[in-house]
C-alpha cells in the first residue's frame, strides 16, 4: 500500500468534513446536546461528521473495519481499521472555544501507520506517516530537543468522567507545577499531541483516553522523532498503547524525565 498516495485520498475525504463541522460552529444551538454519560456530551455534528467520515474512508480501504467514537463499524481484528474521532473537543465546540480537531489513524494488525489530526481552529492539518516524517500543512515537523524539565511546557487533559485516580492526577500536577514552565489544558487530546508533534508543548499526559483520542496523534508524535509511553511501560504494540487509557508522550529527554513522577504516583494508587 502507498501510504503517501493513500493520505492524499484521506485528505480529501477529511477536509470536506472539517468545513461541515466550522459551519455549523457559527449556528449551533445548545439544545442540540445529547449526553452520553456523565460529561460525555454528543450532538447532531458529531454523528454527521462520523457519517461522512466512515463513508468516506471506507470508499478508500472497502475491507477496513472503524473503531470510531460515536460506534460506527466494527473492528476488524488483524487487518486495517480506521480509529476516528470526528470532533475531539466536542465541549470546546459547544461552548464556543475554537479548539477542536478531527483525528483519524489508521492501524494495521498491531500497529498504527498513519494518523491525521485536522485542528479546525486553526485551520492546520496534521499528517504523519509510518517511516516518512510528520508534516502540518505540508511543511516538516519535529519534537522539541528539550532535555530539562525546568524549561519545559506540558500539556494535560482533567478527570472529567473517571475520577477513582484523581489523587494520582492531582499528585502529577503538583510536580509539573513546582517542575516545569506551566501546564495547559486545551481541552482535546488530539491538539495535545499534534502541538507536542510540532514542538509547542514539550510533553502531554492524561488518564481515562480512548483510543479514537489518540490514535492520529500517536502517529505524529513517533514520526516526528517522538516518545509515547503508558505510566507502567506495558504496552508493547501501538494497539496496547491505544487501549491502555493512559499516555504520556512527548519529546524524548521530556518524557524520560516526567516518567518517573509519574509512574511513582500512579502505580502506587
Amino acid at each position: 500500500m502507498n501510504l503517501l498516495e493513500l493520505s492524499t485520498a484521506i485528505e480529501a475525504v477529511i477536509r470536506p468534513v472539517g468545513d461541515f463541522i466550522r459551519g455549523e460552529s457559527a449556528v449551533f444551538l445548545s439544545d442540540k446536546i445529547e449526553t452520553k454519560a456523565l460529561n460525555s456530551l454528543v450532538s447532531y455534528v458529531d454523528k454527521e461528521a462520523e457519517k461522512a467520515l466512515v463513508e468516506g474512508l471506507q470508499r478508500i480501504i472497502p475491507s477496513a473495519g472503524f473503531m470510531a467514537e460515536e460506534g460506527s463499524g466494527e473492528e476488524k481484528k488483524g487487518g486495517y481499521n480506521w480509529v476516528i474521532d470526528p470532533l475531539d473537543g466536542t465541549t470546546n465546540f459547544m461552548h464556543g472555544i475554537p479548539t477542536y480537531a478531527i483525528s483519524v489513524g489508521l492501524l494495521h494488525a498491531d500497529r498504527l501507520i498513519l494518523g491525521v489530526v485536522y485542528e479546525l481552529g486553526q485551520d492546520e492539518y496534521f499528517l504523519g506517516i509510518d517511516q516518512q516524517g510528520a508534516t502540518c500543512n505540508g511543511k516538516p515537523i519535529s519534537v522539541k530537543s528539550s532535555v530539562v524539565l525546568a524549561d519545559s511546557l506540558i500539556a494535560t487533559g482533567f478527570p472529567y468522567y473517571d475520577f477513582s485516580r484523581l489523587d494520582a492526577y492531582t499528585e502529577v500536577l503538583h510536580a509539573c507545577m513546582r517542575k516545569t514552565r506551566g501546564v495547559r489544558r486545551l481541552g482535546s487530546a488530539a491538539t495535545d499531541l499534534a502541538y507536542v508533534a510540532c514542538g509547542r508543548f514539550d510533553a502531554f499526559f492524561e488518564v481515562g483516553l480512548h483510543p479514537w483520542d489518540i490514535a492520529g496523534g500517536l502517529v505524529l508524535v513517533r514520526e516526528a522523532g517522538g516518545l509515547s509511553l503508558d505510566f507502567g511501560k506495558d504496552a508493547i504494540t501501538d494497539r496496547d498503547l491505544l487501549f491502555q487509557q493512559e499516555l504520556l508522550s512527548g519529546s524524548p529527554g521530556i518524557v524520560q524525565e516526567l516518567h518517573p513522577l509519574i509512574t511513582a504516583s500512579f502505580c502506587r494508587s
